[in-house]
């Protein structure tokens, strides 16, 4: 019976390290790249969407590859020094990152992202993505790989924990 309590309390305490926090997590974000980035000693990564690797690059549609990665983490880089960020994490992530969904001024950090074209939908912000898409913006400006893909190209060194 004790064995069972003892393994009952680790399970107990997984959980509870995994989970999300009970206050939203607020402050001046950093960003690490196109969907993640530092909230003092915290590191968030936004749900429902997908940037590029920092390290990605991206065809151009008339010249050479472009730092597409890079040019995602400038674009959440300018969103988060718009003002402070409010985030409601959802859980963390195999990285330990809390997984969220964050907002500056009202504006969802995530949508805004797919908007402008420097991410793509996974799972959510479809209207964006279809209207990021279809008027070419951002990384739909010519043919890309989907970050997930290009992931699965490059040898894992840890480029999701960012």
């Amino acid at each position: 019976m004790s064995v069972m309590v003892g393994l009952l309390v680790i399970v107990a305490a997984l959980v509870i390290r995994q989970s999300a926090p009970s206050q939203p997590l607020s402050g001046v974000g950093r960003a690490s790249d196109g969907d993640s980035f530092r909230l003092g000693d915290s590191r968030v990564r936004l749900i429902g969407l997908d940037a590029p690797e920092l390290d990605q690059t991206c065809p151009a549609p008339d010249g050479p590859d472009w730092a597409c990665g890079r040019a995602a983490r400038t674009a959440l880089a300018g969103l988060l020094a718009k003002g402070p960020v409010t985030c409601r994490a959802e859980g963390r992530d195999r990285y330990g990152r809390f997984l969220a969904r964050c907002t500056i001024a009202n504006t969802d950090l995530g949508a805004e992202m797919v908007r402008q074209g420097m991410a793509v939908s996974a799972g959510d912000y479809w209207t964006e993505h279809l209207a990021a898409r279809a008027q070419a913006l951002g990384i739909w400006s010519a043919g890309f790989d989907l970050p997930a893909s290009w992931r699965r190209q490059v040898p894992d060194e840890g480029l999701d924990a960012r």
